[in-house]
């Protein structure tokens, strides 16, 4: 998972197997950030439509937009003004296309995680240095 900020710089990222639920791994992204600054808004897809998540993310002041699911039960949390910042995901996808540039991160080869890790923060520092 990749934070980035408005322009698309790579803020934090986190690496996880992949049976793990993204729900899960908001919060350490979170905490994994190179800011010193929570931000005030996370935009993210419907995976993250989980009221436990939204009202922990709230304790922290960070306001979670995301699209609801269609098979939701519960009540809407948010109305479509809200749903109107979601349109610049595509920041976000753009970020994430830079870093699929370096072929080593396309598929994980490594056997060690913190490796892989580590050519993560690699192509992320390089991103922000061509972007800056």
């Amino acid at each position: 998972m990749v934070l980035t900020d408005a322009q698309g710089l790579p803020l934090g990222t986190e690496v996880e197997a992949a049976n793990v639920a993204e729900v899960n791994l908001i919060e350490p992204l979170l905490d994994e950030a190179v800011t010193s600054h929570v931000p005030s808004r996370l935009i993210y897809d419907k995976a993250a439509d989980c009221d436990a998540l939204r009202d922990r993310l709230a304790e922290r002041g960070v306001d979670l937009i995301c699209p609801h699911r269609k098979n939701r039960v519960r009540k809407k949390k948010q109305d479509g003004r809200k749903l109107r910042r979601y349109r610049r995901r595509w920041t976000v996808e753009r970020s994430i296309a830079w870093l699929h540039a370096f072929k080593r991160l396309v598929v994980r080869n490594e056997f060690y995680a913190h490796l892989y890790h580590g050519f993560i923060k690699l192509a992320c520092m390089i991103v922000c240095f061509r972007r800056l």
